[in-house]
């Protein structure tokens, strides 16, 4: 029995070595996502927040990109990470049978698993943590010691501080076992755990709650399509293991939970599912946000089977799984010509090419992107710069580029406007790039606005269709500077529009009936401008927004999307 358990241990820890072997490999050849790059931009300004995420991933990558400078610097930490979470996931599983090799062909089986084994998005500290909760609550629930309860709540504040979802793990955790609510040590891992995340909150309080408005409201107000859900399951289906996954599910779904653990275990892993299931009614699903199940989907799969015989057919099918997931990552370091056709492969391809040829034209001059914040992250990685800008129009979403001080940098300087070649400009460059044809063009005392604010005072909750309604705006200047709206001895013209959003669709951009010519707004100072809008003739529900347009750009979006009721 001795002997059988050390040559499993032995199993093991080959297979944790080529696991972050071929991680290595990967994290060194491939060249960075797009999101990566973006994640990467964030270690360049470290912070207690970000607009789309709490601030482990940035974290992660500043501490790998120290020691390494590089494309592996900036997946170090996710490939460490990565290791000792298999390993915890073993010890984990082992306490209810020992079956190395069925955990090997169930964890190598699961796609999500190999997409954060090397790629670093505030999914792979959410896996660590998440498996790194899952391992310490499992001796909490057997001991019940304020040892567990501290390292618990410091894991808690890691998983926060790597993605929201992690709330979604401590709600199901909690509901499965209220007994856990009568153990003094619960309430000491709550305080702790809130004590550790303030500095996130109050980060957020700091900048008007911008991931609450963009998770919570602006990214759910897609019109819900009925593929939105069946793309889900689908999704589910494939990541869990294209031909092995079904089987995983069917099996965790029998286990019945013997243990405290176990039944935490399922609670998430059921409740996860269900959750982005029930989301999908909102809105688009990204297929990855399920990975806390993928965990929890491991554990249940694993237990469930390992009571029984292996079926043989079951082992084969796994090692052609496994065999087909290897091809694809294979693919990736040495790609194909007709795959990189394929729009997710092409993104790992041609992007250091594509930087160097901008950059040609560019030089050290800042570079300006429209509505878009990978593209001028992937800029910045391989500049190994911040001198691309994203501008965010009014038809695009907000992200961290609306609070970086990339913005204020640029203001009355001269920069290079990535473009479109019908935009109007007098001289126009055509630099062809690795990823397809690029125009460019240069700007003289740039003009932008991105981040002043503009809101009514007050807006009536319901308006007659086709009415003229009178507002007081307010107008914020959060810059370090006086800026002025009129356009006298201006290269580029400011302009102060309003637009109506019906359903999916952001309408037509209208002129403000408002006066702005001699508006000057002193740095961190606010102006009330009268104005009056033209209220759409449909009825029905829609939201308006405010937008500063200054040329040659889009027009941002300085409002939030206020609500308003329009009857006949």
């Amino acid at each position: 029995m001795l002997e059988t358990r050390k040559r499993a241990e032995q199993t093991l820890f080959v297979f944790l070595g080529l696991w972050t072997l071929i991680n290595i490999i990967q994290a060194t050849f491939v060249e960075v996502h797009a999101d990566e790059a973006y994640y990467w931009v964030y270690s360049r300004f470290l912070d207690w927040g970000y607009f789309d995420h709490p601030p482990m991933v940035a974290l992660f990558i500043k501490i790998g990109d120290a020691i390494f400078p590089s494309t592996l610097g900036l997946r170090l930490l996710t490939v460490i990470t990565s290791t000792l979470s298999v390993y915890l996931l073993w010890k984990i599983v082992s306490k209810y049978a020992y079956n190395v090799m069925l955990f090997v062909l169930l964890f190598s089986s699961i796609v999500l698993f190999h997409v954060y084994g090397f790629i670093t998005s505030p999914d792979a500290p959410l896996f660590f943590f998440t498996v790194l909760f899952l391992y310490i609550y499992q001796r909490y629930v057997e001991a019940d010691k304020f040892k567990w309860a501290f390292l618990l709540a410091l894991v808690i504040a890691g998983m926060l501080y790597s993605k929201y979802h992690g709330i979604l793990i401590l709600f199901f955790t909690i509901i499965s076992n209220f007994k856990l609510l009568k153990r003094p040590t619960f309430w000491f891992v709550v305080v702790i755990s809130i004590i550790a995340f303030i500095p996130h909150i109050w980060w957020q309080i700091q900048n008007n709650y911008p991931s609450f408005y963009y998770h919570v409201i602006d990214r759910s107000s897609a019109y819900y399509k009925f593929s939105f859900t069946t793309e889900y399951i689908m999704a589910q289906l494939a990541l869990a293991g294209p031909l092995v996954g079904w089987y995983m599910y069917k099996s965790a779904v029998k286990l019945k939970p013997e243990d405290a653990f176990i039944r935490a275990v399922k609670f998430n892993c059921v409740g996860i599912f269900i959750f982005f299931l029930i989301s999908t009614f909102k809105g688009r699903v990204e297929a990855h946000w399920t990975l806390p199940a993928m965990i929890c989907l491991l554990i249940l799969a694993y237990v469930a089977i390992s009571r029984y015989p292996v079926p043989k057919w079951l082992e084969r099918l796994a090692i052609v799984n496994i065999f087909l997931i290897i091809l694809v990552r294979l693919i990736l370091i040495f790609p194909i010509d007709a795959l990189k056709k394929v729009k997710i492969v092409d993104y790992y391809y041609g992007n250091k090419d594509w930087a160097k040829s901008i950059k040609e034209k560019a030089g050290d001059a800042p570079v300006i992107f429209s509505n878009s914040f990978q593209i001028p992250s992937r800029y910045n990685f391989y500049t190994h710069s911040t001198k691309g800008f994203g501008y965010d129009s009014r038809y695009y979403r907000k992200n961290q580029y609306d609070i970086w001080p990339l913005e204020d940098s640029l203001r009355n300087k001269r920069a290079y406007f990535i473009t479109h070649p019908d935009a109007g400009f007098e001289q126009l460059d055509t630099i062809k790039t690795s990823k397809g044809v690029y125009y460019g063009a240069w700007l003289d005392q740039v003009r932008m606005y991105q981040k002043v604010s503009v809101n009514p005072l007050v807006v009536p909750e319901e308006v007659r269709a086709g009415q003229t309604l009178m507002l007081d705006l307010k107008v914020y200047n959060p810059y370090d500077e006086t800026i002025s709206l009129g356009n006298a001895d201006q290269k580029w013209k400011c302009y102060l529009e309003y637009g109506f959003k019906h359903g999916p669709d952001l309408g037509e951009f209208k002129a403000v009936d408002a006066d702005i010519e001699n508006v000057v707004i002193g740095s961190k100072q606010s102006v009330i401008i009268k104005a009056s809008v033209q209220v759409p003739v449909e009825e029905g529900k829609y939201k308006m927004i405010f937008s500063l347009r200054t040329d040659p750009f889009g027009g941002a979006r300085n409002s939030g999307m206020i609500a308003i009721k329009v009857k006949k």
